[in-house]
Formats: structure tokens, C-alpha cells, sequence
């Protein structure tokens, strides 16, 4: 067996995510009022003032695009308002204390690590990490492994770490139905849920459990860590190595500053897939921690086993209410009604863990709220191959778009406004999709044709738009803390052809599966998903060449001002639309099948009629 990949990493440790300091806060507060303000003064202008009468539906096309994203700051920025972390405590010492009730005795917690199909040179670390982990003192803990895969290796491992091994033949429900099918076969008072890569540090128990002092808390959520990704090395070093020059040369140096400005990174090769989720879990998760709306991401986290089958039982028993009619007219006996509608502690859905975060959030009779705990107790491996990548953003994106469209909680009356604006907040990022194309090729347009989206480019429009772009650039980089905001904005173009493809689908009435996200690099595997991104930039450019040679010839629709403005856009649309092709050229360490075995793509298979539908539903009123 070879050495896996990420041994060379295991040095890392994660960051300390330090809170917002009352400076940080009060400016950020202040830019974002400046920046919602000239926002709105330039789109006040933009459809009273600048449209173009002779180019109507386009230039109103590109002004709505433009509202859409405003819509969306303000979203964004009620999203990340301020932050609200939960008061850590000291781990309960007795069942009382965490709110369970029973026979006195430890607090029980079970590990629960799921895998599929990844080999044991990735599970076997975390099992051993796992049983690393300190149980505090009243505490009593057992780990298990889930093979979905049914897998004789996984029974073995199992067997020499001494650890439980449970295992089943049919894969119904995916990864919900693995956890299950662990749930039903174990009594812990709390579970943590860990993927096949996921390596909990020693004090994840001691940092996490004090949480539950508080009887209605239902889950506590830790931030993800990449420990894998590639650091890649500065633009001057770069260019030395590829251009003969010193690294300490003034070519070198001014070279390296001018490709970090162009590029907004300061290295090349680092985090080739935009995979790092320090943005998403430091500034958006633990915002959301304020109003109780942060929604569990699966590994990394722990969950009180009391609240997750509450909610479940609450909606078997409501959906089998709703099949009494088709019981009368059907014949069909209580039990099997029971057997119609399956027992789901965790949703049997791609996104299982948003699903079942929605369904517990909006319960209110129960009171059950979550807690982000902002500090990294575990770490993970990251997709290492186009391929892995494209698989892991369409399962988020087909989830997603199918609870949007299907059970939208936006509808669901236990959901405070708060925790409605934020879940709306997740879903709106997802359905730009839908405008961000029209000021993406905008340029485009305006250079092949002539047509213009405003009036004409003069001084009006900068005095209008400069303001309102430098407040929300201000503003967003003191808001988020100074975590870089271009990967955000390259993965938000990268992405689009993946999220049409995912929305496409689900529109269809296709409900979305997946197959686990390889952990393992894959050498050049799914190249072809970077096909529509050369083919924009195929047309970009031949939209610069035309620009050029029309503005040269002295075409009368063209002009100078045209020509600077519209070229400035589009190449800094093309920086964003190349990264991902750059990104297929990353060679990373191999150590997987053949890429032509594995498929990491997420399926879409057709909706089954009756009991689909009825479960799928059949709270959405009454819990």
C-alpha cells in the first residue's frame, strides 16, 4: 500500500477564529449603511436616469441584473450582521445536567464514522483519531463504523481496532440511511457524526458536550478544515522558476505583484478548487449563530439523539395520518401504513443535513435549537480532482434547488422571520444563477455590437457607480473580517454550469442522489467540466478582436470610451470564467483507481408516485 497523499500535511494545525472586535464591528456597520445607501442611489439613477432608449430591453436587462445582486447584498449583509456565540460551559458530569432523563449512569455518546466505497488508508486514520478522543469524566463513549458498502476490509478494520462495525445490503436513503441505520442499533444520548475522512481532535468532546447543559439544544456544529489543500508558492517565485529571473529581482517582484493584483491571490497553485471553507463557517455560519439559524453540515458535528428521533417520529406519525384516505380506499391496514412511511431520523435527501436542520429549526412546540461552536475540533480532506469537485457542488446545488422548489421553508410557519431570512439567504445565492449570466456576457454584447446598457459613459455614470462599487468592496472586506473575497466571487462564476445543470434536472421532477465525493487524488479526472468555460472565453475573446478592429476602423457605433470600459469588464469577467480551466492543470499526488473508475457525478433519478410525495410533504402544515 502507498503512502497516502496528506501524510506530507499532517503537520498543520487550523487557526483560531477570533471574534469580531467592537472596531471591526462599529465599521463594519457603518460601511454596510453607506454601501446599502449608494447601492440604492445608483439603481435609483440607473432606471430613472441612465437606460438606454435606444437598446431598451438590454440595457433594462443588465439594470434588473443589477437590482437582483443589490437584492441580494442586503441579504448577504443581513446574513452576516453581527455575531452571537453561544457562551462556552465545562462538559455535564451527569444525565441531569445535559437534560436526559432515566436511569442515572454516564452520558452516553456514540462516534458514528461513514464511508461507502473510500479505501482504508483514509477510514483507518480516523477511527485511530477517534479513539484518541478524551471522554470527560461522567462520560462513557463507543465508536462505530457504517459501511455502506457492505465491504469485508471495513469489517476487518473494524475488528482490529475494536471498535462496533454495523453494515447493511441496500443503500436506501443514502447517507441518512446509513446513520439510520446505526441509530437503530444504538442507544448513545448524543451522536457525532463523522465522514469517512473526518479526524476529531482529542478535545472534541470536552469543547462540544457543555453545549447540551442547555436541554434544548439539538445539535451543535463545529467549522470544517481542510488540512490537505496545497499551499502553492508566491507569483515572483513563479516566475523565476519558469523565466530564469532571481526571486528577489525587481522583474520577479513587480511581475509578482502585478499577477497578484490581476489574479487577487498572492499565490499560484494554492487551493486549486476553491475548496477552502474558512469564509462560509468564520463569517456566514457563525453569524447565523445569532438567530439560531446555523444549519448542520453533517461531519463535525453532534447531535442530541432524543431530538432527531422527536422530529422523526412527529412526521412518520403526521404523513401516516395523511394516508388514512388511501387506507380506506385502498384497504390498506395500519401496519402497512407503517411500512409506507419510513421512520427517517435524518431526511433521506442528498442534503440530508440541511433537510433535517430545516425540520428541527421549524419545530416549534419542541423548542429545539442549534449551536455553532466557531472553533476547528476536527479536520477533513478536500476534493482533490475536478471531478471530485464538480460531484461535491452538484450535490449541494441539486439539493438545495430541490428543497427550494418542493418544500420551500420559507412557507413553514414555525421558522422565526430571522431564521426564514437566513435559510433565504442560502437559496437566493443559488438562484442567481438565473442573472448572474447577463453581467457576465453583458460586455460581450456591447463590444460585438455597439449597444451600450446606459445612456453613454460619462461622468455621471462614474459619479454614480464608483461610489456604490468602492462602499461594497469597503464593506464587505471589514464585514468579512478580511478573509478573501475572490475566491467567493471566482466559485460564483465557476459554478454556474454545474447549478444549471443541477436546476435543470430538478425541474424536470428528477430528485437528486449522489455517490460519496472521492478522497483521494485523481489525476486529471473531469477535465470535460471545464468545457463551457472555454468556450466562453473562446467567445470573449473573439468579442475583444471584434471591439478592437471595429473602434480602429472608425466604426460609427463604436468609441473610444465603448471600447476602454467595455474591455476593462470583460477581462476581469475572463479572469473569473479561467480559473476553473487553471485549476485542470493542477497535478496533484496520486493515489486512487484509475480515473475512469470512479464516478463521482450525482444522479438524478425519477420521483417514485404516492408515498415520495406524501412523505416528502406531509408536515409541511401540521408540525
Amino acid at each position: 500500500m502507498k503512502t497516502p497523499y496528506f501524510k506530507a500535511f499532517e503537520s498543520r494545525r487550523p487557526r483560531f477564529n477570533s471574534p469580531m472586535t467592537p472596531v471591526q464591528r462599529r465599521l463594519w456597520h457603518g460601511l454596510a449603511g453607506v454601501s446599502a445607501a449608494s447601492g440604492a442611489l445608483y439603481l435609483h439613477w440607473r432606471w430613472t436616469t441612465s437606460l438606454n432608449p435606444d437598446a431598451l430591453l438590454f440595457s433594462a436587462l443588465v439594470a434588473g441584473a443589477e437590482t437582483l445582486f443589490y437584492l441580494g447584498a442586503l441579504l448577504f449583509t443581513f446574513d452576516i450582521w453581527d455575531e452571537g456565540d453561544t457562551p462556552q460551559q465545562p462538559p455535564p458530569k451527569m444525565r441531569e445536567a445535559a437534560g436526559l432523563d432515566g436511569a442515572a449512569g454516564p452520558i452516553a455518546v456514540d462516534v458514528f464514522i461513514t464511508t461507502y466505497d473510500e479505501p482504508p488508508e483514509v477510514v483507518a486514520p480516523s477511527v485511530q483519531e477517534a479513539k484518541a478522543v478524551q471522554v470527560p469524566e461522567g462520560v462513557g463513549m463507543r465508536i462505530w463504523l457504517l459501511d455502506d458498502g457492505n465491504r469485508a476490509q471495513m469489517a476487518d478494520l473494524a475488528a482490529r481496532e475494536n471498535i462496533g462495525y454495523f453494515a447493511r445490503d441496500t443503500n436506501e436513503g443514502f447517507k441518512a440511511g446509513n446513520l439510520r441505520n446505526g441509530l437503530l442499533q444504538t442507544s448513545g444520548d448524543f451522536v457525532v457524526i463523522c465522514d469517512a475522512d473526518t479526524r476529531l481532535f482529542p478535545r472534541f468532546l470536552h469543547n462540544t458536550l457543555g453545549y447540551f447543559c442547555d436541554p434544548q439544544v439539538a445539535w451543535v456544529q463545529t467549522p470544517h478544515w481542510f488540512y490537505d489543500l496545497p499551499e502553492g508558492q508566491p507569483w515572483a517565485a513563479w516566475l523565476a522558476r519558469h523565466l530564469g529571473l532571481s526571486p528577489k529581482g525587481t522583474l520577479a517582484r513587480r511581475g509578482g505583484g502585478a499577477l497578484t493584483w490581476i489574479t487577487g491571490r498572492s499565490h499560484v497553485g494554492s487551493d486549486p478548487f476553491m475548496s477552502d471553507p474558512l469564509m462560509f463557517f468564520d463569517v456566514i455560519q457563525r453569524r447565523r449563530n445569532r438567530n439560531g439559524a446555523a444549519f448542520c453540515c453533517g461531519a463535525g458535528s453532534i447531535h442530541r439523539r432524543e431530538a432527531v428521533f422527536d422530529a422523526a417520529l412527529k412526521r412518520k406519525a403526521c404523513a401516516v395520518g395523511r394516508l388514512e384516505v388511501a387506507r380506506a380506499l385502498a384497504g390498506l391496514t395500519v401496519q402497512d401504513q407503517l411500512r409506507a412511511v419510513p421512520l427517517e431520523p435524518y431526511k433521506f435527501h442528498v442534503s440530508e443535513d440541511l433537510y433535517t436542520s430545516i425540520l428541527l429549526h421549524e419545530d416549534s412546540t419542541a423548542g429545539w435549537r442549534s449551536v455553532y461552536h466557531p472553533q476547528v475540533e476536527s479536520r477533513m480532506l478536500s476534493p482533490m480532482s475536478l471531478e471530485a469537485w464538480a460531484g461535491q457542488r452538484l450535490k449541494y446545488a441539486g439539493g438545495s434547488f430541490d428543497i427550494a422548489v418542493r418544500d420551500n421553508p420559507l412557507w413553514r410557519r414555525g421558522l422565526s422571520w430571522q431564521q426564514k431570512l437566513h435559510y433565504g439567504a442560502t437559496f437566493w445565492s443559488y438562484i442567481s444563477l438565473l442573472w448572474a449570466p447577463i453581467l457576465l456576457l453583458a460586455p460581450m454584447v456591447s463590444l460585438i455590437t455597439g449597444v451600450t446598457p446606459v445612456k453613454a459613459y460619462t461622468v455621471d455614470f462614474f459619479a454614480h457607480f464608483l461610489p456604490a462599487v468602492l462602499a461594497g468592496e469597503l464593506a464587505m472586506i471589514w464585514g468579512c473580517k478580511g478573509h478573501g473575497l475572490g475566491a467567493g466571487r471566482v466559485l460564483s462564476v465557476a459554478v454556474l454550469p454545474v447549478h444549471m445543470r443541477a436546476l435543470y434536472c430538478v425541474l424536470r421532477g428528477q430528485r437528486p442522489g449522489f455517490a460519496p465525493t472521492p478522497k483521494l487524488p485523481m489525476s486529471g479526472a473531469g477535465r470535460r467540466h471545464v468545457v463551457p468555460h472555454l468556450l466562453v472565453i473562446a467567445a470573449m475573446s473573439a468579442a475583444v478582436a471584434i471591439g478592437i478592429w471595429r473602434t480602429w476602423s472608425g466604426d460609427p457605433g463604436f468609441s473610444p470610451p465603448l471600447l476602454v470600459i467595455n474591455l476593462f469588464w470583460l477581462m476581469c469577467n475572463m479572469i473569473l470564467v479561467a480559473r476553473l480551466p487553471l485549476a485542470a492543470l493542477f497535478q496533484g499526488a496520486v493515489l486512487s483507481p484509475d480515473a475512469d473508475d470512479i464516478d463521482a457525478e450525482v444522479s438524478f433519478t425519477p420521483r417514485s408516485m404516492l408515498a415520495e410525495k406524501e412523505v416528502f410533504h406531509a408536515c409541511r402544515s401540521s408540525i
